[in-house]
């Protein structure tokens, strides 16, 4: 979703929703009755400022609106859609980036200070506004595996493919790297669809069928990109070195092709999105790529709701690693810190893997960050309770992603162990 995608972070490989950004606006800046969350400076000292209705998420972000302050002076922009950010100015005028109404699950637009939608039909996704003081802003837009970048009302400045290998550490030379091919292949109802496969390093698609884990990517407003899968979850480059090879897929849900495309899932999370990731395995087994008999499902967040959720809709997979997912969603709208948005996406115990709990068969590892506010551990022990055969393990002083080098290793040495059976 919006704020996920603007922090450029590790958590949007992982995430569900992180917290707002951190950075504290000036100081100075005071709009009466209101919580200033983003302030974006004209060169002549104008300020454009987004506040909340309180400080809190749930309403704050709910209930965003634009205001302009000149030297002391507050003129109000009015309401803006919820989860308004990114302010910029465009000459005399203000943009933004917020959720496209009436949807809190269908992914961003840029507006101005009308409030109108300027990037109506876009077929891609503006994920950021990039201020440029001597002409238009950028914008920052996800389109399918690559990012792009556009001049607002013009046309594109530039397109990055990503980059399957490292940066330049000395740590890594001589390491060898799995071949990573770009995905394009329909869903059950032909809509087309985009994702990565990563191949065990040394290895063709000639020396298949491999053994597959499918990884399930967060938000679910996130997407894989063409870019090298190498993080602290397990990622695709690692499970090359054990001679497994990985399917990252882009399912409906997600950003990268527009609108309607994201906003496909609300309230039906789990239903097509599920589809179009089997769509995708089906086609690696059929093509000699992917061994039937020996698939796996992995994911974090949102992608770890997804393999929980993939275990009660198949028996096919031999192991599922679920990571800070959710089983029950009434029960995070609940208690969860973005409770109105996890309601956008599924609201009843039909969404919920819980409710279907008794159908799991598949060995399944379980881990959760103790201290988790985006998706509380309690998710994690309602499931553990419901599925006898599950491991669970929970790290210490963890909120949603594991910021500790011992802990991010545990788990990567953890999931080595389960994928082993494959």
């Amino acid at each position: 979703m919006g704020a996920a995608v603007r922090q450029l972070t590790d958590e949007i490989v992982v995430g569900h929703r992180p917290p707002p950004p951190t950075e504290k606006p000036p100081s100075d800046v005071h709009v009466p009755g209101r919580h200033v969350a983003e302030v974006a400076r004209h060169p002549d000292g104008r300020l454009a400022v987004i506040t909340w209705s309180s400080q809190e998420i749930d309403p704050g972000l709910l209930n965003p609106a634009l205001h302009v302050v000149d030297h002391g002076r507050i003129t109000d922009l009015g309401a803006t859609p919820a989860d308004a950010g990114s302010p910029v100015w465009w000459g005399d005028e203000v943009c933004y980036l917020a959720l496209t109404p009436p949807h809190l699950q269908g992914g961003n637009a840029v507006f101005d200070q009308r409030h109108r939608n300027l990037t109506e039909g876009m077929p891609a996704c503006p994920i950021d506004l990039v201020q440029d003081d001597g002409d238009a802003p950028v914008v920052v837009v996800a389109a399918g595996l690559d990012t792009e970048f556009h001049r607002l009302g013009g046309g594109l400045l530039a397109r990055i493919r990503g980059s399957h290998l490292p940066p330049r550490y000395d740590d890594l030379d001589g390491i060898p790297w799995g071949t990573q091919e770009r995905l394009h292949y329909r869903a059950h109802d032909g809509l087309d669809l985009d994702g990565l496969l990563v191949l065990p390093v040394g290895k063709t698609r000639e020396d298949g069928p491999f053994p597959l884990v499918t990884v399930v990517h967060g938000g679910p407003y996130d997407r894989w990109t063409d870019s090298l899968q190498l993080h602290w979850v397990p990622s695709a480059q690692w499970f090359a070195h054990q001679g497994i090879a990985t399917f990252l897929p882009n399912p409906r849900g997600g950003q990268g092709h527009g609108h309607e495309f994201a906003a496909a899932v609300a309230k039906r999370v789990g239903q097509e999105e599920w589809l179009d990731i089997e769509a995708g395995i089906d086609l690696l087994v059929g093509q000699g790529v992917a061994d039937g008999d020996r698939l796996g499902i992995a994911g974090w967040s949102h992608g770890g709701f997804m393999a929980a959720w993939a275990t009660t809709r198949t028996d096919r997979f031999r192991a599922a690693l679920v990571g800070a997912g959710i089983s029950d969603w009434p029960r995070l709208i609940a208690t969860g810190e973005w409770g109105v948005f996890e309601a956008a996406l599924g609201d009843s115990a039909e969404h919920s893997p819980l409710t279907y709990a008794s159908r799991i068969s598949t060995p399944m590892l379980i881990v959760h960050g103790a201290d988790d506010t985006n998706v509380p551990v309690e998710q994690a022990e309602l499931l553990h309770r419901a599925v006898p055969h599950s491991e669970l393990v929970v790290y210490p002083g963890e909120g949603h992603s594991l910021r500790r080098r011992e802990h991010r290793l545990d788990l990567l040495n953890r999931t080595r162990r389960l994928f082993a059976t494959l």
